[in-house]
């Protein structure tokens, strides 16, 4: 609040004052009075005037000064009502309880919103766990009929996938409720997504190639696994038939970090296109010609790497490669474990 500004807002009772105090002074001149009475008077409503436009401009400079300095500080701007002391004035009081309605009225709402999601969370686990039965029923019946067992056995896999993006996607949002932060080996991380994609990956004769794997980070192995099983659903989603599907993984470890490189031969990812794939709904130029593609998983995997604090980059030529490289950030307790 500046005193420009506050003068400026002022102006219209100026003028007022202005006014009355020249039409005192010709009435008091009317009945003759004298001068020094008039001068009198004058300084006694100058000095008046100034004293009180000064205490009103101090008093609302302190609380305005106070309400920007704490908005600023604030990373939540909504608590600012809680930093605030009673104005003193009326035009603060009404400032302040309207922003205190404000946030009580913005708190009841998202309440309501956080107790509906919070029901429709619960309600997509149940019904994830629900659809797992026949899913488990359907495997049984496969393994009793081997002429289809095979092809039936990767439908339902892909199915099992799309259950498992639900499920994570709808635990995703509160990931840190989720998950346990240890030593996870990625050989074995890897190995077990490798097995579950088994008949997929036979399917198109893929190759897999790994090298340096025999390494360990600081991650949730459960979530570990999921990104690896969205890379390599990708990877078979999007090969290209002209040549055998290869994929590569591959890690390095060096005193600060270990990164995990994901590599398949593919259609690759048009350049166009790389800048927003990790953007939700994202299917781009690929996603367009599959029908079966949501753009979910890359969103659902950049989502995951930032709450757990890993890294996450892409590269890609079409119709050549796509690379994911997942960077892993070892802190000191792990680096002292890890020299012994």
């Amino acid at each position: 609040m500046t005193i420009s500004g506050f003068l400026r807002d002022r102006i219209p009772g100026i003028v007022i004052r202005v006014i009355a105090f020249a039409m005192v002074i010709i009435f008091l001149n009317a009945f003759n009075a004298q001068t020094q009475a008039i001068l009198a008077v004058a300084i006694i409503f100058a000095i008046a005037t100034v004293a009180f436009e000064m205490w009103e401009y101090f008093r609302k400079r302190k609380f305005y000064r106070r309400l920007a300095g704490s908005l600023d500080e604030l990373d939540k701007k909504y608590l600012i009502c809680e930093m605030l002391d009673a104005p003193g004035f009326l035009e603060g009081d009404l400032l302040v309880n309207t922003l205190s309605e404000c946030d009580r009225s913005m708190a009841e709402n998202v309440a309501v919103y956080r107790r509906q999601n919070k029901e429709f969370r619960e309600y997509i686990e149940l019904w994830v766990h629900e659809a797992k039965l026949p899913l488990a029923s359907m495997r049984l019946m496969c393994r009793q009929s081997p002429e289809i067992e095979n092809k039936m056995a990767v439908q339902l896999g892909r199915i099992d996938d799309y259950i498992e993006n639900v499920l994570y996607y709808a635990r995703s949002e509160n990931a840190e409720r989720d998950y346990v932060i240890k030593e996870t080996s990625v050989k074995k991380a890897f190995g077990n997504v490798a097995v579950k994609n088994r008949e997929a990956l036979q399917m198109i004769d893929a190759r897999i190639e790994t090298e340096g794997l025999d390494v360990s980070v600081m991650t949730d192995g459960k979530w570990l696994e999921f990104i690896f099983g969205q890379l390599m659903a990708n990877s078979i989603k999007y090969y290209s038939e002209e040549r055998p599907l290869v994929i590569s993984v591959s890690a390095e470890e060096n005193d600060k970090q270990v990164t995990v490189r994901f590599r398949d031969n593919g259609i690759g990812i048009p350049a166009a296109d790389i800048k927003n794939v990790f953007e939700k709904s994202y299917t781009g130029t690929n996603g367009r010609k599959d029908s079966k593609s949501t753009g979910m998983g890359l969103y659902i995997v950049k989502n995951l790497c930032d709450r757990l604090g890993h890294g996450i980059g892409i590269e890609s030529q079409e119709d050549a490669y796509t690379e994911v490289t997942l960077t892993f950030t070892k802190n000191d307790f792990y680096i002292s474990r890890g020299s012994r």
